[in-house]
């Protein structure tokens, strides 16, 4: 009995040592084979170059190419308003009447004592060519006259100045008078523009200065009109670069039809730099922003360590431009025609396995219409 109950703890021990063994076997020969991580999922789209004019985004404000505030000349009580407000006027019309009722009965007396003057200077001239004045009453005769002259002409320019007419053609903003109301020398009367074209003023960074130019184009953006877009051009740069925020003022001109604009407006504005040919834009999705530096994702083909091949990801280093909508351009580091992953680059490593599905891609517009907007 006991010789059986020890060959079988004997046979039991010898299953249990091969059963050891074998396990063993297979852990070493898995432990021996190269670790290969699963596939990533991503998306991937081609480099491809196109054709920027890069532009510069800058917050402007809208002013009249001729705008004033029309102000009294001359002291006096308003006794007159010829235009309304918001009206469209002509050079030269009347807007606003002073009174000048002393002005003009001053006038008829200066005008009579002209006359009189004028006869004395007839007669003294008779007298004069006879000798039978002397020369100093000639000239007396004579500066009478013109002193007459002058004072009605003085008397005409003041009446003048209390008739306030339009300086230019222009739409009449808001009075700020009535008529029975004393104004003084000055005192502001009621705003006068021009809207038939109208100016953009806008500031950008001094280092964008080499990339202006009299005549560039000008996009311009108005809230009160999200669905238009307005072009202008630039006519002026100023002269000095603002010593505080070192910006540049510049100034563009653009047709304003029916006067949809107002001066005052505030507008976005995309000036168009100098070209620099055909460049490569890629999704902003596919770039990996770092502190140490940006990279994107190249998927191709490569060799692991058992000199197999597999569909892989290699990481490169970029140097980033302009961004347009949901681009950006990529200046060096990628080459037109490679392949670049579009999506989950936040799960990729160098040399990683990948397998591309591109049933679904991020948005990718230079001129994206989000809902939300």
């Amino acid at each position: 009995m006991v010789k059986k109950i020890a060959l079988a703890l004997g046979g039991f021990v010898v299953l249990v040592a091969s059963l050891a063994v074998i396990k063993a076997a297979q852990i070493k020969e898995k432990s021996s084979a190269p670790h290969v991580m699963p596939a990533t999922a991503v998306s991937t789209i081609k480099a491809e170059e196109v054709l920027w004019k890069p532009s510069l985004h800058a917050i402007g404000t809208l002013a009249p190419v001729q705008g004033v505030m029309v102000s009294a000349d001359a002291d006096g009580t308003v006794v007159r308003i010829e235009t309304e407000s918001g009206a469209l006027v002509n050079k030269g019309d009347l807007l606003v009447e002073i009174d000048t009722t002393v002005e003009r009965a001053n006038l008829k007396a200066v005008y009579a004592t002209t006359e009189l003057n004028r006869i004395n200077l007839v007669r003294s001239q008779e007298l004069w060519e006879r000798q039978a004045i002397s020369k100093s009453e000639y000239d007396a005769a004579q500066a009478a006259a013109a002193q007459s002259i002058a004072a009605a002409a003085a008397l005409e320019a003041q009446i003048a100045k209390k008739l306030v007419r339009a300086p230019f053609m222009g739409r009449v903003g808001i009075r700020q008078i009535n008529v029975g109301q004393f104004v003084a020398r000055g005192a502001p009367m009621l705003p006068l523009q021009s809207l038939d074209a109208i100016y953009v003023n806008f500031n950008v960074p001094q280092r964008q200065f080499p990339s202006l130019s009299v005549g560039g184009s000008v996009r311009v953006a108005v809230d009160a009109y999200p669905e238009r877009e307005f072009a202008a051009k630039v006519t002026a740069i100023n002269a000095e670069v603002d010593s505080t925020t070192r910006n540049i003022s510049v100034q563009a001109t653009m047709d304003n039809p029916g006067e949809l604009l107002r001066a005052g407006m505030f507008v976005g504005v995309d000036v168009e730099l100098a070209s620099h040919g055909k460049q490569i834009a890629v999704p902003a999705t596919a770039i990996s922003y770092a502190s140490y530096g940006n990279s994107v994702f190249i998927v191709e083909t490569m060799k692991g360590p058992d000199e197999k091949e597999y569909l892989g990801a290699r990481q490169q280093f970029v140097k980033l431009g302009a961004t347009r909508g949901d681009l950006v351009v990529v200046i060096e580091g990628v080459k037109p025609g490679e392949d670049v992953v579009s999506s989950g680059v936040f799960k990729l490593r160098n040399h990683a396995h990948v397998q591309v599905n591109n049933s679904a891609q991020p948005a990718s517009s230079a001129n994206p219409t989000p809902d939300n907007t």
